[in-house]
Parts: structure tokens; sequence; C-alpha cells
């Protein structure tokens, strides 16, 4: 095992531990709630950092991915009546699906036009969701629209957990965001370790060279495009069936660019950075509650700081920090002489 592994080994039991110990000495369920929604920005972050920090590919569809996930969850519970835990998983697959059809477009561009475009598909469907006011199906004596509208959907249907552990509930809830979260993670770990990921990384640091020593770049950005969105599209799922609740907010720019300062703030291309960035920035942002419109310009300075100070990230400078201190291993000394040579 590489001294690499052996430390994201470590990190990541580190994190479980905390992870898993965190109920039994937080009472709050206010602090539970935001560590909850500070792992779905984290999960999200990951894969867009799988996508762009590894793979280079800067799309800026991800929170689209989420939201669709998230919607094919609420409507097959809201219309089909289906479990949340059989919806969920329909509604991953179906966010492959999507994004492959969204990647099919985009990834035969490069750079900036990948960006717009998928920023595009974002807004796109946001219009598409807030502009339906078609009447679809009576409920009771409320017209509800296809998508939701504006308004969004609830009461389509939760986990099971209120009626399985009642008022321990969220503790259930927080325990199944967690194992979502530690099952991304490892999945990322094996991307990044695997032939594959290797592939992704070559079309990053020099695409010219990476095809001509073979590999395709738009099939190869399409298996990950693909890949990174079915634990997006899970957790948006998951958020949907926790909140049980979602609606066209998702998709705001502002939620997209929280998403995209997390990777940044932990570091690009670094695989424990979307963790460490969403929890410094949703502590930052619950800080700055009380500041009311001075909140969005707090933040939008710290992120600034972060990029000018902290280029790498957090986890890049305390990279940098630990290569700095750690014991050079020492080397011989060229001018000694060999062993078994005498001199007179």
């Amino acid at each position: 095992m590489s001294r690499a592994d052996r430390g994201h080994l470590i990190t990541a039991v580190i994190v479980l531990v905390l992870l898993v110990s965190l109920p039994f000495v937080v009472d709050s369920r206010y602090i539970l709630g935001q560590v909850i929604l500070a792992l779905f920005y984290a999960i999200v972050a990951s894969q867009w950092n799988l996508l762009f920090g590894f793979a280079g590919v800067f799309s800026l569809g991800q929170m689209a991915l989420f939201a669709f996930g998230g919607y094919v969850t609420a409507m097959l519970g809201f219309y089909g009546g289906w479990s949340m835990w059989l919806a969920m998983p329909v509604g991953a697959i179906g966010t492959v699906i999507f994004s492959l059809i969204i990647g099919l477009a985009c990834l035969r561009l490069a750079g900036a036009y990948v960006a717009l475009l998928t920023l595009a598909v974002a807004q796109v469907m946001y219009l598409l969701i807030v502009t339906d006011t078609d009447c679809f199906v009576m409920q009771g004596a409320t017209c509800r629209q296809f998508t939701g509208g504006a308004v969004g959907f609830a009461r389509f249907g939760d986990l099971g957990t209120r009626a399985l552990f009642k008022a321990n509930y969220l503790t259930a809830n927080y325990a199944i965001v967690v194992a979502l979260f530690a099952v991304t993670m490892l999945f990322t770990w094996a991307v990044i370790r695997s032939p594959l990921g290797l592939a992704f990384q070559a079309l990053r640091d020099n695409p010219g060279c990476a095809v001509a020593r073979g590999i395709n770049r738009f099939s190869t950005q399409l298996v990950v495009f693909g890949a990174s969105a079915f634990f997006t599209g899970l957790a948006g799922g998951l958020y949907a069936a926790h909140f049980q609740a979602i609606g066209p907010g998702v998709l705001s720019l502002s939620t997209l660019m929280f998403i995209i300062a997390i990777a940044v703030v932990g570091g690009i291309g670094k695989l424990w950075g979307p963790l460490v960035g969403a929890v410094i920035l949703v502590l930052a942002d619950e800080g700055m509650r009380e500041m009311g419109e001075f909140r969005t310009l707090g933040l939008g300075l710290i992120i600034a700081a972060a990029m000018v100070l902290m280029p790498r990230g957090v986890i890049g400078l305390v990279e940098g920090l630990v290569a700095r201190f750690r014991p050079q291993p020492s080397q011989p000394d060229a001018a000694a002489p060999h062993a078994g040579t005498s001199h007179v």
C-alpha cells in the first residue's frame, strides 16, 4: 500500500469515527440537521470534483443532475405511490441516462463551451419547471402541475424512519446519509485508483499526449460524466426523501456556485477536499446567519481569500506543510569512499 493510500485510509477511519460518534455527543437536532445538509453538499461536490478535478471536464450542470434525481424520486412517489427505497435507485439510474444525453451533446466540445452548454441545460430545466402552470391532475381542490411548478413537490413519501424510530427518526436519516457519503467516497477513490481514473487524469493534464497514446477523449469523458451522475442523482433522491420536499430552488445559480466554492476551498483534485470545504463553508454560512444581506458578501470574501491565499485549497495547504516538515531520507555522501576500497 502506497503512502497516499495509507493516508486516505487513516483519514477515512477518523472521519467515519467522528461521524458515527456525533449523534452520541450532540443532542441538538438543529446541529444534526446542518451536518446532514453539509454531507449532501459534500457528496455533490465530490462528484463535481471527480468530473473536473480529476477528469478535467468543467461542467456547470451538476445541480441539474441532482435535481433530476430528486424530481424523479418525488414524482414516482407522488404519482405512482412508490416507496422511496425503490424510487431513489430508479431516479439515480434515470439521472445517469439523462447525463449521458447531456454528455453526447456537450462533450464533443471542450473548456468553456462545455461549461456554458451544461449551464444552459440547467437553466432550461429550471425555466421549464417554474413556467409549468397547466393543470395535470387534481389533488382534492388543488390543481397540480406535472413538475410541481414553482411550488415543487411535497408529501410524496419518506424513508419510513418516522414510523420506525418515532422521535429518533432524524438520527436514523443521519445514519443513512452518512452511509451514502461513505459509499460515494469509496467509489470516488476506487475510480481515481483504477486504470480508467488514470486515463481521466491523463486527459486532464496532457490531452494531446493522452490522445496520442490511444485514449479516446470523448468516450472516456462520457464514462466519467455518467459515473459521477449516479451518486449525484442518488443524493438528490435522498435529499427529497429526507426533507419530504423538492422544488426548483435546488437549480438556482447560487446553489451551484456554493457547490463549486466547496470544492475550491477544500481543494480541487483532492479526495477529501469536498468534505473539508463543505464543513468550512457551512460553518461560515451559519456563523454569518445574523448578518442579513452581508451574509453573501462575507461568503464571497472567504472564497476569494481562499483562492488567493490557498490556490490548492485547504488540503493542498496541509499537504504542503506536511511535506515541508517531514524528515527527508538521508542521502549517501558522494565523497565518502566505497566500502572495500583501500587508500594508502
